[in-house]
């Protein structure tokens, strides 16, 4: 009845309204009621809680509660594999706390994320708390609306066990290779160490990447150009390519060195240069299809400078909401894992409307675009990632994002628009010019409609020089012949952009695994970034090799994408996940035991390098701690000179003493370099006084503010709330923090009451990590 009235217009029901009533109307129940909602992320909370109103509460998970024990494996493998799952001890007042409102709750939708990982934290939410199978339903979503989350809870499913079981076996795969085999690595090779099926495979496709570039040989080849003009005085020159001779093509080696192009160019002294021919065609462009998680990585890299995680981290508070103006929190796209390239028909619509209001008829397209993916074992279900709003203009909610928000939600909003615009029109002319018995050729496309280019750059067009007005049979006068020697080129190192491409073809790992295996294989040393380039160190090609030649039958392209596709089959019910990892174990077990008998000590070699030592004059070497790698005298241990590396592998730059001093003991600040090349400063007073500062980008110390004490009281445990400022402004913290984390953020305009002033109003309130 109320959903009519609200559609009729005559009430003004809440969206909790309207959705009780769906649920409890086939009952009979005029009661009040209280529904709990589960989410991954707290930063959730406050948009979907605002969505659904009062009658419903709105709790963070904050990912994963359970999980294989840290310190053992963690599996029985006689028992089928069997699994025991721990409560993750972070965790342990957050079930607690969830246990109760759940206690509280007449229902409970489980609002994880829609992945595979999402299903399995719903599925663990559910075991952790002991909820009733009566009492719980899932509810997933492609993006924080209004509409979107309700038309989420009213239409809840039941808990997908076949892709919660997926994931069992992805986890349990995972762990066996990880426990398995990191221990041989740390006897064999170094302690640190680990090894996995994605991210080893990921450093084979590093080294054999740079095994290619250093045994390339460059082959030395020749082209030969033309720079004519029309015969009339003060027209613009054009350049022609040599093309044929006697209608026999010239490929990109035919010409192979000096000799051969001298002999050409003989040849064409005295020739008269003559239009043979002037043919012009309209070519079309079609637009790129909107963004899956992989391309849009590959997209920011490229134009952004962004790494993959921090694409992935800005694209998650995109996803989960921000404050748009006056109204509430807003997600400004869809969720931001996913392989599909799948789009809702009423945001197609809508966003068809948009172009024709915005830019005219004519850049609609003919009929509307439908993408399909090309990646293996593509989630279909799922949407591409996109605005929610085409009508949400990035430049008109600019003043509401930080500017990398801002950089990434244009570039999602600019790439779903052309995604759904017309063509692009170039007019392609061809001149073809005689010469003797060879053939020139020269091109010119200029673009004559822009369709989807209005609003997204590709980036890629090259610009061409534009041709004068020419016609068949006119002669032209020759400038001069240009010959150009060229060397063929290794294939290019890896970057993010390119790696991730790679993974993606070949099938290896999902969107949610591209960034963390990136960091991962970059914090263990294994690979290092030269500007944007991956280079292995001594370390990665030790591990590769050991990792290739002793589980070869694993640790390949080949048998990774295999396995994603044996997921994808355990999430589709078609296979049993047990017999996935028999199948997996038995190989792997005889591979293990042999490398355990037959692999020798592996000696990580120092990496030469040209940097001399400052000290004693002998060259530096690359040397491997823990956690970094950095320079070491080769004459150790007669020098023991050591010098840091920067995240590029370069020299950090040395500690510099400053005209700052310690706000503790008075003693001169140093700045220095960190771990992955950080910089801080440092007390010259170390180790006696272990003060140190953060310092912003112009080298000056950031200073965290004293809290300071007020007269509220937290409303978890009593005691005294502090006021702190961080990135986001001002907020409350409990005193008794670590083991009260309770946190309230405050509304800028005021201050919260100190000693001596007023309290300020507070957001709703949330529990945060420290």
């Amino acid at each position: 009845m109320l959903l009519k009235l609200e559609i009729n217009g005559l009430i003004k029901a809440t969206p909790g309204q309207i959705i009780r009533e769906s649920i409890l109307k086939d009952k009979g129940v005029k009661v009040m009621s209280k529904y709990l909602v589960i989410v991954e992320s707290p930063a959730k909370e406050k948009t979907i809680s605002k969505i659904l109103g009062k009658d419903f509460t709105v709790k963070s998970s904050y990912g994963h509660v359970r999980d294989l024990p840290k310190s053992k494996l963690g599996i029985d493998i006689e028992d089928n594999f069997k699994p025991t799952y721990k409560n993750i001890p972070k965790a342990k007042k957050l079930i607690s706390d969830l246990k109760k409102e759940a206690e509280n709750s007449d229902k409970i939708y489980l609002a994880t994320d829609f992945d595979r990982e999402g299903e399995a934290i719903a599925w663990h939410l559910k075991e952790a708390l002991k909820l009733p199978d009566p009492k719980i339903s899932r509810i997933t979503f492609h993006e924080i609306t209004t509409e979107a989350i309700l038309e989420a809870v009213k239409h809840p499913r039941n808990l997908d066990m076949e892709l919660v079981n997926s994931q069992q076996a992805r986890r349990i795969l995972d762990r066996l290779v990880g426990y398995k085999l990191s221990p041989l690595l740390w006897k064999k090779v170094k302690l640190g160490l680990s090894a996995g099926r994605v991210q080893s495979v990921a450093v084979m496709l590093i080294c054999n990447r740079e095994e290619e570039f250093k045994s390339f040989i460059p082959v030395e080849y020749w082209s030969i150009e033309a720079e004519l003009s029309k015969l009339e005085k003060n027209t613009a020159p054009f350049k022609a390519l040599l093309f044929s001779k006697n209608d026999v093509k010239f490929d990109k080696l035919s010409i192979k060195n000096k000799e051969q192009c001298d002999k050409i160019l003989k040849e064409l002294e005295d020739a008269k240069y003559i239009v043979k021919s002037v043919k012009t065609k309209q070519c079309k462009r079609s637009p790129y299809a909107p963004y899956a998680t992989s391309t849009m990585q590959q997209d920011a890299s490229r134009k952004l400078g962004f790494s993959a995680s921090k694409t992935m981290s800005v694209a998650q508070k995109l996803y989960e909401g921000v404050h748009i103006g006056s109204s509430t929190n807003v997600g400004l796209i869809t969720y931001m894992r996913t392989d599909s390239l799948n789009i809702a028909k009423s945001i197609q619509g809508e966003t068809l409307k948009f172009i024709e209001s915005s830019y005219g008829n004519n850049f609609l397209p003919k009929i509307s675009r439908i993408y399909k993916t090309k990646t293996k074992g593509a989630q279909e279900a799922h949407e591409a990632i996109r605005p929610t709003s085409p009508n949400r203009i990035p430049s008109e909610i600019k003043q509401y994002l930080s500017e990398d928000e801002f950089k990434l939600y244009s570039l999602i909003w600019k790439r779903f628009l052309a995604s759904q615009m017309s063509d692009a029109i170039y007019n392609t002319v061809t001149t073809e010019i005689s010469a003797k018995n060879y053939l020139f050729k020269a091109f010119e496309s200029p673009l004559i409609f822009d369709g989807f280019l209005k609003v997204y750059n590709t980036g890629d067009d090259k610009k061409e020089a534009k041709l004068p007005s020419l016609k068949s049979g006119e002669e032209l006068n020759l400038l001069q012949l240009l010959p150009l020697r060229h060397f063929t080129e290794p294939p290019p190192r890896y970057n993010e952009a390119s790696l991730i491409k790679a993974l993606e073809e070949h099938g290896i790992g999902r969107p949610s695994t591209y960034a963390p295996t990136i960091k991962t294989i970059l914090d263990r040393l294994y690979v290092r970034l030269d500007g944007k380039k991956f280079i292995p160190t001594n370390l990665g090609f030790v591990v590769n090799n050991v990792l290739k030649h002793h589980f070869g039958n694993i640790i390949n392209i080949e048998f990774t994408a295999s396995i994603e596709e044996k997921l994808d089959k355990i999430a589709e019910d078609k296979v049993v996940w047990q017999t996935v990892l028999k199948d997996f174990y038995k190989p792997f077990e005889r591979d293990l035991n042999e490398a355990e008998k037959n692999l020798q000590k592996q000696k990580v070699q120092a990496q030469q390098t040209s940097e001399i030592c400052p000290n004693c004059g002998k060259n530096m070497v690359i040397r491997y701690s823990r956690r970094t790698e950095f320079l070491g005298c080769s004459g150790y241990p007669e020098c023991k000179t050591t010098l840091s590396l920067d995240r590029d592998g370069k020299i950090a730059a040395a500690p510099q003493e400053t005209d700052m001093k310690c706000d503790k003991c008075g003693s001169q600040l140093i700045k220095k370099t960190g771990f992955r090349g950080k910089r801080y400063l440092s007390c010259k007073n170390y180790p006696e006084c272990k003060t140190l500062y953060n310092i912003d980008k112009d080298g000056n110390k950031i200073i965290n503010p004293e809290p300071e004490h007020t007269d509220i009281k937290c409303n978890k445990c009593g005691s005294e709330m502090l006021r702190r400022i961080g990135k986001r402004g001002p907020f409350l913290t409990c005193s008794a923090f670590p083991k009260c984390r309770n946190l309230q953020w405050i509304k800028t305009n005021k201050t919260p009451k100190s000693k001596t002033g007023k309290v300020a109003k507070l957001s709703e309130k949330k529990t945060a990590k420290k």
